[in-house]
């Protein structure tokens, strides 16, 4: 398979364990894959065991914004996949370091591509730039500093509609549609959310899980933040509320690249790139949510700046608003990010991969060490793990009762250990990998490894 992992990898020490949860308090995981990305599903940590965040490998260079029309300042990237093509949006915009100003006027970009890596800037002969077509500009209005596109996956979406915008400025953010992903139009000549201040990648797109639109857009609490909305119709929208990060520090986040999880619908991530005022400098984190506005962040950067190349200079590391799965790599994801900005004649986006589910892990080293997951309700008849194990390291999984007793036939001694690298796994013990009869009573999972990484796991048929 695809080796995605970076080889330092970021911890976070989650010390102690915490005492048994009522069994009443039962989550049901259904058969949705479960990541260990934040607390939730997890009730005590012992031994050496953490949760740690892993970075992306660097890949090539996939866009160099070279053209007169694009420059140095380009940003506010939205990548995604439609069918068999790759569809990227940004903005067209250059700096003179010389005079201090912007040499054009900001204009909204378009590239396409088949695999996700060679991209094309096709001449769409729309928006005149200085005196010619000949260029892959499709929009130069209302919004064009920011302007943000999606693919509408919501069913019941008219095709006119099919893909849609949000853009604006000071006066609100203002809804834009298309029926091609290249002809757009405002849908009402009135911004429609204004709480806010916009000046920055603002974004909204169809949750399938919990079938509504959400927005995500920034405005100020004495630190660049990230409030969100909702919305049935993509026009009217619910008052604005700060995303609550629990007891972590508020820090200034500038983008926030926040989408349903492929794999994992219900959960929602974003790489929110963290600005750093003292530094005039730049970096993506990552962050997850189960309801969409209570977030767990992580606080090491997710691309530093010693990442390959030109990231140090002032928001030369923007995380893209991308998550791709590319043809013949199924085992990996692949998100991009800027580099370079502000200084020479132009800017460039690299693309970087995660295995799936890569993003965080349960880790233990060769010590040792275990987690205990809260009492668990499921469907199926087998348990899958995404896991990786190195250097003789191995895991188990036993299945206990709510009150922490290794189930018969369950425990890890009767477990086949692990030791591959695997992303669908079937777990086995002594009596096979069935574990129907299991699915009646609410049950805790016991996962004990030594140097291994453990991504997520689920039930399934």
């Amino acid at each position: 398979m695809t080796r995605c992992l970076a080889s330092a990898v970021l911890t976070i020490s989650l010390l102690g364990t915490a005492s048994p949860a009522p069994a009443e308090d039962v989550i049901d995981v259904g058969a949705r894959r479960e990541l260990f990305a934040d607390r939730f599903l997890v009730d005590s940590l012992s031994g050496d065991a953490t949760l740690r965040l892993h970075q992306p490998q660097p890949q090539e260079v996939v866009l160099v914004t070279d053209e007169p029309w694009e420059g140095n300042t380009c940003a506010y990237y939205t990548i995604f996949q439609d069918g068999d093509l790759y569809r990227m949006y940004y903005r067209g915009s250059h700096w003179d370091e010389v005079a201090k100003k912007a040499t054009h006027k900001e204009v909204v970009c378009y590239a396409e591509s088949t695999d996700g890596v060679n991209w094309k800037k096709p001449k769409l002969g729309l928006i005149e730039f200085e005196g010619s077509k000949e260029n892959n500009i499709v929009w130069n209005a209302q919004g064009s500093h920011n302007f943000t596109a999606f693919k509408d996956e919501n069913p019941n979406c008219p095709d006119e509609s099919r893909y849609k915008a949000l853009a604006g400025g000071r006066s609100g953010l203002f809804a834009i549609h298309s029926p091609d992903g290249i002809h757009w139009s405002l849908m009402t000549d009135e911004p429609v959310i204004t709480k806010g201040a916009f000046d920055s990648q603002n974004l909204a797109f169809w949750d399938p899980h919990a079938e509504i639109y959400r927005e995500y857009h920034r405005e100020f609490r004495g630190v660049r933040d990230i409030m969100t909305g909702t919305s049935s119709d993509f026009l009217h929208w619910t008052e604005p509320e700060f995303l609550d990060y629990g007891d972590q520090p508020l820090e200034h986040l500038y983008t926030n690249a926040i989408r349903n999880y492929p794999r994992a619908p219900h959960l929602l991530i974003g790489f929110p790139t963290r600005y750093l005022p003292k530094e005039q400098s730049v970096e993506p984190t990552f962050m997850v949510s189960r309801d969409g506005q209570n977030f767990h962040r992580w606080t090491e950067p997710v691309i530093p700046q010693s990442a390959p190349e030109d990231r140090a200079g002032n928001r030369s590391n923007y995380m893209t608003w991308g998550l791709l799965s590319l043809p013949g790599a199924d085992d990996e994801y692949s998100v991009y990010a800027t580099e370079a900005y502000y200084t020479g004649p132009d800017s460039r986006v690299r693309r970087f991969t995660f295995r799936v589910d890569g993003f965080t892990s349960l880790f233990a080293p060769e010590s040792g060490g275990a987690l205990v997951t809260k009492p668990l309700s499921f469907d199926g008849n087998s348990l899958e793990v995404n896991y990786r194990a190195t250097d003789g390291g191995s895991l188990k999984i036993e299945i206990q009762d709510t009150d922490g007793n290794p189930l018969d036939g369950y425990a890890a001694d009767d477990c086949t250990p692990l030791t591959g690298d695997e992303t669908a796994a079937i777990v086995k013990w002594s009596g096979g990998s069935d574990v129907t009869d299991l699915a009646d009573e609410p049950v805790r999972l016991r996962f004990v490894c030594n140097n291994t990484d453990v991504y997520s796991f689920r039930f399934t048929e």
